[in-house]
């Protein structure tokens, strides 16, 4: 037996035609119907029949895909596995008369050996177009529910691609948010407005120091002995509204044009001046 030649499966398995001498004349090769061989490492290598320039399609289980092919004779017989990881591997032999080993390793880490033999001259030229591989041992079916062992080289070129576009991506979007923040933030000055006034009498004995807004909020910081209501007055009717308040500093999440803090009898009126209004 010719010692196994390696098979890059995941890139091409196809190999470069040659010249092949035709069948016996009248000679017709006919396809059987799929079948399902079992494979078990005690025993002799399962035959597979094969036509002269025919293809035989080998299907390991569902849970599988082909990790790497080895083949004893890869001048007489063509081995293709695809461009793209999967559980085919097609065979098909070259002259007549060839025989050869193939063994194939699945993701799994299962190993199926398999006798192949050109049919075109014998009796029953019936040649296997498509065979079904079973797993013999319970060992290698026990396999088939866990997760893979191996990574096709094709799985993992086009994983590692993914990654670096994903990581590229992150890049550009994390740069473009950072861009976005520091012109948001060479900006925000501009958009803040201090046009309101108030009583600063009133306000010193309540603990209120500044009021201003930007394009969405409003703000109104201070020194509180005891944290004043905030009222909003529209057509001369106040009404108490939503705020958040921090270490003196309230955030009212709109604009408003007018108001006042109270605490208990004490109160400070303010009022948004003319601009912008």
């Amino acid at each position: 037996m010719k010692p196994l030649i390696p098979i890059a499966v995941a890139l091409n398995l196809a190999l470069a035609s040659v010249s092949v001498r035709a069948t016996e004349p009248g000679q017709l090769l006919q396809p059987n119907a799929s079948r399902t061989v079992t494979v078990l490492e005690s025993q002799t290598p399962p035959t597979i029949r094969a036509g002269l320039l025919q293809s035989t399609l080998i299907v390991l289980p569902a849970e599988e895909k082909v990790a790497n092919v080895f083949a004893g004779d890869t001048v007489d017989w063509a081995f293709d596995g695809g461009h793209v990881a999967s559980r085919f591997i097609s065979v098909k032999p070259k002259t007549p008369n060839a025989t050869t080993d193939i063994h194939i390793v699945s993701d799994h880490g299962n190993e199926y050996t398999l006798q192949l033999r050109e049919v075109s001259g014998e009796g029953d030229s019936h040649y296997d177009s498509k065979v079904l591989i079973e797993p013999g041992e319970r060992a290698a079916r026990d396999k088939l529910t866990q997760l893979p062992v191996f990574v096709p080289a094709a799985e993992l070129d086009r994983a590692r691609l993914e990654i670096a576009a994903a990581r590229a991506a992150q890049v550009t979007a994390v740069r473009a948010e950072e861009a976005k923040e520091e012109t948001y933030r060479s900006q925000y000055p501009r958009s803040l407005h201090f046009d309101f006034t108030w009583d600063e009498k009133k306000g010193k004995e309540l603990g209120l120091q500044q009021i201003w807004r930007d394009e969405r909020f409003t703000y109104l910081r201070g020194q509180f002995q005891e944290t004043p209501a905030l009222y909003e007055v529209k057509d001369k009717k106040p009404s108490l509204i939503n705020f958040d308040f921090a270490s003196g500093l309230y955030t009212i999440p709109k604009q408003i044009d007018d108001g006042y803090l109270a605490i208990g009898k004490q109160r400070v009126d303010f009022h948004r001046t003319g601009e912008g209004r």
